[in-house]
């Protein structure tokens, strides 16, 4: 169920943009290891990108978003996080300012979370899933 966004320049090639999207599905799904991974790509022209209200003063730098469940571990979001600035600094590298590749990370608890008409938090799945995930590692591990 984790959902990404990506905010970004257009220019980049087709089998740019897929092989970009399986490395960041990757880099998700080995943080959450939940189904149904969805990426959003929307790309502007520079014209329609301003930065402190200047259009096209720059390279655009691209915005990210992932719309998630709590994920509590900070390993586990530190070594996302980088995989997915790599991939789409390899996608969109010479585009755009791929070094200031900004990631927002929106992390929602079951309750405030809908799918097919319920709350994930009534979902005895969901909750189930969440929970294994978020258990603390064992100590040595």
């Amino acid at each position: 169920m984790p959902q990404f966004l990506i905010e970004a320049p257009i220019g980049v090639e087709v089998d740019s943009k897929k092989k970009m999207m399986k490395k960041i599905t990757e880099a998700i799904d080995e943080a959450y290891r939940i189904p149904d991974v969805r990426i959003w790509l929307r790309e502007y022209p520079a014209e329609n990108v301003a930065q402190d209200g200047v259009v096209g003063a720059e390279p655009v730098r691209p915005l990210c978003f992932l719309e998630a469940p709590e994920l509590d571990s900070l390993e586990a979001k530190r070594t996302m996080a980088a995989k997915i600035h790599a991939a789409v600094d390899e996608a969109y590298r010479g585009i755009a300012n791929t070094g200031e590749t900004l990631i927002l990370m929106n992390h929602y608890p079951l309750e405030n979370a809908g799918w097919a008409g319920r709350l994930q938090s009534d979902d005895p799945q969901a909750v189930a899933a969440i929970r294994e995930l978020n258990q603390p590692s064992p100590a040595g591990a």
